[in-house]
Formats: C-alpha cells, structure tokens, sequence
C-alpha cells in the first residue's frame, strides 16, 4: 500500500472514531428532562364587595398577561424575569408588600385587589385599568392558587387609621425627631434622598438588591410603592412591607406620632406642593427642635425603708 493510499485510510478511519465519539459524547451530555407537570387550578374564590371572583375564569388572563413576569408556577421566574428589576412577586411564598393587615399576614382580597388597580410605582408592575372589575377579581382568586397558606390561614384583621390631625410645625418637628429616633435616615438619608449609610447593602427576602424610596424625587402625583395618599404613608411604616427591609413600627410608635412622622416625610418631597410644604415655608424652610410639651414624669425618689411610726426596721 502506498503512503497516500495509507493516509487515506487512516484519515477515513480517524473521522469515523472522532464523529463516533462525538455522536456518544453528546448523547451522554444530554440529559432526560420529564416535562413539568400542569397547573392545577383549584376553585378558589375572591370576594371584593359584592363581586365574587373565581380562580378557574382567569386562567387565560393570567397566561396572556401575568406568567411573563411571574411565571406560569406563579414563582416569579417568567421568561421575562431575568430582564426586571426589582423581580416580580413570588406568589407561591405569600409575602405581599402592599397591605391593609398587620406585617407577617396575609393580605385582603381588596390588598391584592388594590395592587391590580395602582400597579407598583418604580417597578414593572403596571396598573391594569383595562381589565373589567370581575376579570380583576378572577385575577386575585388565581393568584391564590399558588400557596398553601391561603388554605391555612385567614387575610389579618386590616389596621385601624385614626383620623388625621391638623399639619402644624409642632408636628413636623416632632416627625423630624422621631425620624432621626427611628434611623430612617440610615436608610432613606438625612434629606430622605435614598442614600442612608446602609442603602447599598439592602437586600429583600430574596437576597435580591433593593433600593430605599427617594422622597425626594417625588411631584405633585408622589406615588409610592402602596399608594399615593397620607393615609397610604401612615400605612407603609404601620403595617410594614413585608418581603423588604422595611418593618413595620406599629410597635415602637402611637398612632397620634406616626401621623407627626408622615407630615415631616412630606417635607421631604420638596418639589411637592401641599400644606406640609405650606407650613414649612411660612417658617423659611427651618424645622425648630422638637420640645416635648408633655415630658413624662420624673421618678419619685425612693422611699425610706422606716416602719410604721417612723422606727427604723
């Protein structure tokens, strides 16, 4: 045999055992995927005043509009996921930012409700107005699918909100203090501007980033993230947002001071036009010290341990 006739036949047979063990190597590197299994829609209701929404009747809506985002399994990890920040809500844990009821509990039918109206201001969460008020319905009864909890626990007992008092430099003054007493401002910043010592190292209960809210950047509509109103403030701080690092201070402050708390958060919303702004600047934009007109009682001096009579024991 000569040399090209031996080159030949070691190049053919070369080709054939490289392209064989090509053919099993990418054989071997493929591995058997079963399929996942499909959505079990349980029938589960929703209830927002006299309408009654049904988990099965928005399957299609929900797969149209919402599994993009937050996944046909409803875990958050839609195709479109990777792209948004902050992630879309994991509905099979039930954590829930925007509430009526107390941090840690399930929200109303009218908490997710909500949600669906107002979307998330700053986020992918866009408020779908377009959908009829029943379709809305439907929408949060199927969101519910997604976690036991919903078939282990009742929504809490939504907070009650006392009426506002008038805004005043008393109470914007004391809001100051006790935002400073809080450490608000380690997180939003002295000036409410999100930049507070700890804000580049936030996380929420999914280790993802997470930035405080920047008061100010807000205008006149100064949406948050749960609404728009004093209320809507009074509410964020007294229920907490849970899944975040903000907690709920319905603990550590009354009702009365947490109304002082948000007449001073207003002011920080300087390209705002409202009274907190008013009364701020009748006084040239100064916020005196706060002077506790109702100072708690000094503790009496010890009584002199003396028995009765006045003879020492």
């Amino acid at each position: 045999m000569n040399r090209s006739k031996r080159y030949l036949l070691l190049t053919a047979f070369g080709a054939a055992l490289v392209g064989g063990l090509g053919v099993q190597a990418v054989a071997q590197d493929v591995p058997t995927i079963d399929p996942k299994p499909s959505v079990v829609v349980r029938p589960i209701e929703s209830h927002i005043g006299n309408t009654v929404g049904h988990s099965e009747s928005a399957k299609s809506d929900y797969k149209r509009y919402c599994a993009g985002c937050h996944g046909t399994y409803g875990d958050g990890n839609g195709e479109n996921a990777v792209w948004i920040e902050p992630k879309p809500r994991d509905f099979t844990i039930a954590t829930f930012k925007c509430r009526s009821t107390p941090t840690g509990t399930l929200p109303t039918d009218e908490d997710l409700y909500n949600t669906l109206v107002r979307g998330i201001t700053n986020s992918n969460m866009p408020a779908w107005n377009t959908f009829t008020k029943q379709q809305r319905a439907d929408l949060v009864a199927y969101i519910k699918i997604f976690s036991p909890r919903w078939d282990k626990e009742k929504p809490g007992q939504p907070i009650q909100i006392p009426a506002e008092p008038p805004v005043t430099m008393d109470s914007i003054a004391h809001g100051k203090a006790l935002f400073t007493k809080l450490e608000c401002w380690k997180c939003h910043g002295p000036h409410g501007e999100g930049d507070g010592p700890s804000a580049a190292t936030l996380t929420d209960s999914k280790d993802q980033p997470i930035r405080p809210y920047n008061f100010a950047l807000a205008k006149d509509d100064s949406r948050f993230k749960c609404g728009v109103t004093n209320r809507d403030i009074y509410r964020i701080f007294m229920t907490g947002v849970d899944g975040t690092p903000m907690p709920s201070f319905a603990d550590v402050i009354q009702p009365n001071d947490a109304w002082d708390l948000v007449h001073f958060l207003r002011t920080l919303q300087v390209h705002r036009h409202g009274k907190e702004t008013e009364v701020l600047s009748t006084a040239h934009g100064v916020i005196p010290p706060y002077v506790d007109k109702n100072p708690p009682p000094a503790n009496p001096a010890p009584a002199e341990n003396k028995a009765p009579g006045g003879g020492q024991e």
